[in-house]
């Protein structure tokens, strides 16, 4: 079993190596693959030091999967070059999310859906994986009519230069690495990825779109904001769920703690309830803060927390090939 992974030194990569390597994942060759600037650079993986090579010399080696983080416009020229030589692709990117021929998967949600054709498989958006994990079964049992989700999303979410702006900021540098227009430390910034013409941004749009294509229910009404906070280790999410047919709050709670991948952290009497401090190097979802909307019939609100580099990116790719391996579709 031959293991790519693209975009091995980036932060994404990085930990798709860490969870490779905690997983146990039976591969018997890795083939750590980056830009030209890193080709010879040696990453350790299990305590051995492997060197760092470029796309053509991977294509070349012909991995039975290779675990794609290096951007959307990479993913569009490389990924299909990996999927002709008979390798299967997952993608972390946006890139092939909402092509209609390509699968978007979440496993506890819908890897049924995957099938040995399936050369190039989507991985979805952080802040839409942790949200479908808990709305899943309760669509299942309830049936969701609409979604409002507002989201508080780590600095990791945009990657290494934001962690610098905000620990310069902390230090009082201000002349140092910037990824967003506006200070992150001790401020909120309401806005992740570029403005659409609606008015919404992108990422609020990935939300909305990839929420109906991994449910597979395109009338889901889901509205979305999203924000970025000055922190580290996870995203956090305020969900409120309208639903078709009523619900017991108690009933809720245990659907959430039998489900598999997620931790129910709901205890109000104890204070205990998700946090992105407590999510963070965790593979699961957390949920807490489970209420009835008193505003609203048969109305639902939580919050969701999951760390957006595991669950959220690296974790569930990894996943995916788990799956597929379980199945033996690679």
């Amino acid at each position: 079993m031959k293991i790519a992974v693209v975009g091995a030194t980036g932060l994404v990569g990085t930990v798709m190596l860490k969870v490779l390597e905690e997983r146990n994942f039976p591969l018997t060759e890795l083939i750590p693959v980056a830009s030209e600037k890193s080709v010879g650079k040696e990453i350790t993986f299990k305590g051995k030091p492997f060197k760092v090579v470029n796309m053509e010399t991977a294509i070349a080696m012909k991995p039975d999967v290779a675990l794609f983080s290096a951007g959307g416009s990479t993913s569009l020229k490389y990924a299909p070059l990996f999927a002709e030589a008979g390798t299967t692709v997952i993608d972390n990117s946006s890139a092939w999310r909402m092509d209609p021929s390509k699968k978007l998967i979440v496993p506890e949600v819908n890897a049924y859906e995957l099938s040995i054709d399936d050369k190039i498989i989507a991985n979805p958006n952080c802040s839409t994986i942790q949200m479908v994990v808990a709305l899943k079964p309760l669509h299942d049992k309830y049936r969701i009519k609409r979604v409002v989700v507002s989201t508080y999303q780590s600095v990791t979410g945009t990657g290494v230069k934001a962690v610098e702006q905000m620990m310069n900021e902390r230090q009082g540098i201000t002349d140092g690495a910037m990824a967003y227009p506006y200070q992150i430390d001790l401020n909120v910034i309401p806005q992740i990825d570029v403005f659409e013409a609606n008015g919404y941004t992108k990422e609020e749009m990935k939300m909305i779109k990839e929420t109906r294509k991994i449910m597979g229910d395109e009338s889901i009404r889901v509205t979305a904001t999203t924000v970025r906070i000055p922190v580290m280790g996870g995203h956090s999410e305020s969900v409120n769920i309208e639903f078709e047919n009523d619900f017991d709050v108690a009933d809720v709670k245990d659907l959430m703690a039998k489900t598999p991948g997620i931790i129910l952290e709901d205890d109000i009497d104890n204070l205990k309830y998700p946090m992105p401090k407590d999510a963070h190097e965790k593979d699961e979802v957390f949920v807490g803060r489970i209420r009835r909307d008193e505003s609203m019939p048969n109305t639902l609100n939580m919050w969701i927390v999951a760390d957006n580099l595991r669950k959220g990116a690296a974790t569930n790719a990894v996943q995916i090939a788990e799956f597929l391996l379980q199945k033996e579709l690679i």
